[in-house]
């Protein structure tokens, strides 16, 4: 595998832990089996080097080398085809590629995504395709486009759709793309065909494996093809085939487990009786409450947007009908005054093969439109139309009236609304959930999702021999300090809890040999933790070797230890003032002196909100007197969307106020005015579409709901003022904090100058063999990292990777304030550095910037504070992880200093 160009790729285009995985996986391949880069090979031989290296494949179920990489719905594949693409290019020098969509909307889709300036170009980060992109040929275009290929595009993708040429083989036709090209003299298809380094790709691949289409791509005699789906097998009248040739299975119940897609969920009525309703009423209950939950759904995406700073998402109800009649009376249903008063005219699209020309045109927009906040859709109806490639990522409620079992109500339901809109989970339930409104099913469809072999259950199609060679432990790793002065080292713990110690090549002779010394050294650093306090005695650690101070020590140790333990320590055996230097020494030499900086107002503070406008526009809650059960069909939690207050109040806005003043950030006494403001704003809004019976009901029911909504947009308006603020430097210095890791047992430490032929499991892995860090163990969450560990062992004084509390840098984000841990910590012989690698595309995400703000803040306290007291200035850099060279020395990396 050629590591350099495998990091790259994976580093550039982000990809996550499966994507990364298959793409190893594909590199793997290439090297257990080199007679797959070569035409009409051995397949008995490729097949058999390839077993050897991977379980699960079996057979390669086509007329040439063929691997099926099965990864869920949400998690990627599009970006995954990109990879795979660079990777082939970049390490092998592939120039030529075929892709197969299985039907219209998939290629279409493909068509997007492989195109340059798109939202979800696959290419994105790769610099060799920035300037010349690869050249993209489609079924629709290659006729105009063959004989003018771009001489100076690195790549070709060749993209199609093979229901197009299956119709035409099972019509009798020959496909056109058989036909003569007026432009190479010659069919395309024989242009293809003739191609030395041509590889197939095929998109939910298990759409067509069987089919007419397929077989007569044989003809195209591909080096070999890439198979990427999400269902890896075919369905048969004697039940599910799992497909021969999976080398890669990441199942949806490790993505939902993984937190890459939404968590699905099942809805009912608490208490609900099917038997006591007819289907007609069944079906208008569910499209009721599949509403009422939308609504509330909608005012908890707003809210969480507000209040972290993200894009606004419009969430969508997708209604499931029987056939296209059905859906006409659904949308009839839903567009009339009879349902909640007319809200949803306009907002409902019929999507069925019952529209033609414009109006087919039209529908498709609207579809395609409908991630979109500024688009008014809220409801989708479909008859069986919405299949792989419709990748959405705001669609939060299904309803589905179609008769079906609980197995396929799951299967092909769920695959539709994963996606989740900020691209990972948020930790907001009803932002992170999908929901399945299913009175009538409820229990069957919980049932089934518990079931071992459940899509949601189910992790891993083809399972695999767990390895008992490889234990988790848990490590914990303290300072050099300590280690140096022999009072403790690396300590892990097993899973059966008990106790090791571990070895590793950095250990060296420990500054005190017996255990009278270790107890004086352990009593003096208890000491020297206190004094830290003392800001004006020690205003850095290079003040411990101080006589006035070590004498001070002396004394506090001498009070400490008991008359029994003094009798331990006879002058004439151990001088105390002499283990005091010794671990003072150690301290000083063992220490990256980092202040202790807080930002304390000064004078009277004072706080408030500015008045202002409520923005309602996408708030539409609706009455009911039903409450909703919703069960998580993986964790088993269970949510309730009810009555909150059961206090009927005097006004109306007193039910906003109440939930408003349950926040102990709002105080009623201060706030009174602007709290019932904002309060008759809400009611004012609610009663403009319901009656004030129906307001009531919905402030009793969502007065948390509502009052969350509200205060979000407060915290907008929030305002501090004080007479003043200071820097306020408590501490010159403090003690490292020990480092506590998972790791994965049985494994050597290994050094950090080890080239990784794995570069995916660098988190289980602990590194060790430094000279200038302050721990003699480390964790790196990349390679990056650990290289840029080896420029500071070359070219840092010291350094060290910081853990939570060590700098209590707090970063404002929405109305929250976590904290902040950079990646290292260095000290060179001019400066002191707080150093942060990160992939370049992610440099200009908001939450990386306020972090890189608050640091560099700090860092300008900090280096004020260190130029009053004899110390270093403090920088902070922000360094692209593509920068990371060992050809660079530490200093190079200045340009990357943020002010």
């Amino acid at each position: 595998m050629n590591q350099r160009i495998f990091n790259a790729i994976a580093g550039r285009l982000s990809l996550r832990p499966p994507q990364r995985e298959s793409l190893q996986r594909l590199a793997r391949a290439l090297d257990a089996a080199p007679a797959m880069l070569e035409h009409e090979p051995d397949l008995e031989a490729v097949l058999a080097a390839l077993k050897a290296e991977f379980p699960t494949l079996k057979a390669f179920e086509r007329d040439f080398p063929s691997l099926c990489f099965a990864l869920a719905t949400g998690v990627g594949k599009t970006r995954l085809m990109g990879a795979f693409i660079g990777y082939l290019h970049l390490a092998h020098g592939f120039k030529h590629f075929f892709v197969l969509a299985p039907n219209l909307t998939i290629y279409n889709k493909l068509i997007d995504d492989f195109t340059p300036n798109t939202p979800k170009y696959v290419f994105t980060g790769i610099a060799e395709f920035a300037a010349y992109p690869p050249e993209i040929i489609t079924g629709d275009n290659y006729e105009q486009r063959a004989g003018n290929l771009s001489m100076l595009s690195p790549v070709t993708v060749n993209i199609f759709n093979i229901s197009k040429i299956d119709s035409e083989v099972r019509g009798g036709k020959s496909p056109r793309i058989k036909r003569l090209s007026e432009y190479l003299g010659d069919s395309y298809f024989n242009y293809l065909a003739e191609l030395p380094d041509l590889v197939l790709l095929m998109d939910e691949s298990h759409r067509y494996r069987a089919s007419a289409g397929v077989r007569a791509i044989n003809e195209l005699r591909p080096l070999f093809g890439l198979e990427l789906t999400a269902t890896p097998f075919t369905e048969s009248s004697r039940g599910p085939v799992p497909f021969k040739n999976l080398v890669m299975d990441y199942p949806l119940a490790r993505a939902i487990e993984d937190s890459f897609v939404k968590e699905p969920a099942v809805v009912t009525q608490r208490d609900f009786d099917v038997k006591r309703h007819t289907p007609e009423e069944i079906e208008k209950i569910k499209l009721e409450d599949g509403i009422r939950l939308h609504e509330a759904t909608k005012v908890e995406l707003l809210t969480h947007a507000r209040r972290v700073g993200a894009r606004q998402v419009k969430p969508f109800v997708l209604v499931i009908a029987r056939d296209t009649t059905h859906a006409a009376q659904l949308r009839a249903l839903i567009e009339s005054d009879a349902f909640f008063e007319g809200r949803y005219k306009d907002k409902v699209i019929q999507v069925d093969s019952s529209k033609s020309g414009k109006e087919e045109e039209q529908m498709v927009a609207r579809l395609l439109a409908v991630e979109s906040a500024a688009e008014p859709t809220e409801i989708v109806i479909h008859v069986n139309m919405l299949k792989e490639g419709w990748d959405v990522t705001n669609l939060y409620t299904i309803v589905p009236l179609r008769a079906a079992n609980a197995r396929t109500l799951i299967e092909q339901s769920i695959g539709r609304g994963l996606r989740l809109p900020f691209g990972r989970r948020t930790g907001v339930p009803a932002v992170d959930r999908l929901n399945i409104v299913a009175h009538d099913r409820f229990q069957e469809i919980i049932d089934e999702a518990n079931r071992g072999d459940s899509p949601i259950r189910l992790k891993q199609i083809v399972l695999e021999a767990p390895s008992k060679a490889e234990p988790t432990i848990s490590v914990q790793v303290v300072s050099n300090t300590e280690a140096a002065l022999g009072l403790t080292g690396p300590k892990v713990t097993g899973g059966d809890g008990h106790q090791y110690s571990m070895d590793t090549e950095s250990l060296k002779t420990p500054v005190f040999g017996t255990a009278r010394e270790r107890q004086v050294a352990s009593a003096v650093m208890d000491v020297i933790g206190e004094m830290e306090r003392d800001k004006d005695r020690l205003p850095n650690s290079s003040a411990l070797t101080k006589p006035e101070v070590q004498r001070a020590i002396a004394e506090q140790v001498r009070q400490r230890l008991s008359p029994a333990q003094t009798e331990l320590l006879p002058q004439e055996e151990l001088a105390l003032e002499a283990v005091v230097a010794k671990t003072a020494e150690t301290v000083v030499q063992v220490m990256i002196d980092i202040p202790r900086i807080s930002l304390v107002p000064t004078g009277e503070v004072t706080v408030g909100f500015h008045p202002f406008k409520l923005d309602l526009s996408g708030l539409r809650l609706q009455p009911a007197d039903r409450e909703l059960v919703i069960q998580m069909l993986q964790s088993n939690r269970r949510y309730t969307l009810a009555s909150e207050g059961g206090i009927t109040e005097r006004r109306l806005e007193d039910y906003v106020v109440s939930g408003l003043i349950d926040y102990d950030d709002i105080d009623y006494d201060a706030h009174a005015e602007l709290l019932y403001d904002l309060a008759g704003q809400m009611v004012r809004h609610l009663l403009g579409y319901l009656s004030e019976d129906e307001a009531r009901a919905v402030l009793d029911r969502d007065r948390r709901l509502i009052a969350g909504a509200i205060r979000a947009q407060m915290m907008e308006h929030f305002w501090e003022k004080a007479a003043g603020y200071e820097v306020r430097i408590s501490r010159g210095f403090s003690q490292l904090k020990p480092c506590n890791y998972t790791a994965t047992g049985k494994q050597p430490v290994r050094n950090y100058r080890e080239t990784l032929a794995d570069k995916s499991s660098i988190k289980k892995m602990l590194f060790g063999g430094f000279s200038k860090c302050l721990y003699r163990l480390q964790k790196f969450d990349s390679d990056s990292e650990r290289r840029f560990a080896v420029i500071l062992e070359r070219d840092a004084d010291k350094w060290f990777r910081p853990v939570q509390n060590q700098f209590q840098i707090y970063y404002q984000l929405g109305a929250e304030q976590p904290e902040y841990v950079p990646d290292f910590v260095a000290e060179g012989p001019e400066v002191v550095y707080q150093v942060e690698t990160k992939a370049r595309e992610a440099l200009k995400d908001p939450e990386v910037q306020a972090k890189a703000l608050a640091a560099s803040q700090w860092c300008r306290h900090a280096g004020e504070y260190a130029r009053d007291n004899g110390g270093k200035p403090w920088r902070y850099l922000l360094i692209p992880h593509d920068e990371v060279n060992e050809a660079r020395a530490l200093g190079d990396f200045e340009r990357f200093a943020m002010d």
